[in-house]
């Protein structure tokens, strides 16, 4: 497979900047939605770069630096847990995507996002882009953009595990696991908790799926 197919198109197209665009946290019960923007220099050698979601956290951290260093220009950003309830998910995925598009230092020609969808009811990717699904696994800088975007989420997670330590946010991210069930019918939600997703949420703990079920809840990035 080659991992800068897409990238070499859009500069045969006549894009001089490319970024690659992937958000982490759509599904959790609490906490923000993350996105993150990357522009590599076409043929970056990065070593064990792969979709955020097929690593295991220790290689994403030793990858974050690294992806850091190696970019041209790259971006975090994110929407709060309130502002998603305000809208809706879609809406801020979109919103998180192009925040981050929008905070790189070079601006891009040309951005390849994650996914088959590119609005939502109040919120669009507004630069010139090509949606891509699986992208995290078929472009290198999406898949840079993952990683960015899944461990930043990941350690506001866990400075949340500090700030309310009855969730044991650092346990399970926001994502609908038993323990964060339970925890939640003994504590109630806290102020990073989505209401919007609480009150879909009303099988019981064991049968709303945990990371990775496809459930609500169920890490999706």
């Amino acid at each position: 497979m080659d991992f800068w197919r897409y990238e070499k198109e859009a500069m045969e197209e006549g894009r001089a900047l490319v970024c690659g665009c992937d958000e982490a946290g759509a599904g959790p019960l609490a906490g923000p939605v993350y996105a993150a923007a990357v522009i590599l220099p076409f043929g970056a050698e990065i070593p064990g770069l792969d979709d955020s979601k097929k690593l295991t956290e220790k290689r994403r951290e030793a990858l974050f630096p690294v992806i850091q260093e190696k970019a041209l220009a790259w971006s975090v950003a994110f929407v709060e847990a309130k502002e998603i309830d305000e809208t809706d998910i879609l809406s801020a995925r979109m919103e998180a995507m192009q925040r981050a598009i929008d905070g790189l230092s070079q601006r891009p020609d040309f951005a390849l996002i994650d996914g088959n969808r590119d609005h939502g009811k109040s919120a669009a990717i507004l630069t010139p882009h090509r949606c891509l699904v699986k992208g995290d696994s078929l472009s290198a800088s999406i898949a840079a953009a993952s990683i960015l975007a899944k461990v930043s989420r990941d350690r506001y997670m866990v400075e949340m595990a500090e700030k309310y330590p009855q969730y044991r946010f650092d346990k399970h991210k926001g994502y609908g696991t038993e323990l964060h069930y339970e925890l939640l019918a003994q504590h109630g939600p806290s102020p990073i908790h989505r209401r919007t997703f609480l009150k879909r949420a009303s099988l019981p703990p064991a049968r709303q799926g945990g990371e990775g079920s496809g459930g609500i809840g169920a890490e999706e990035g």
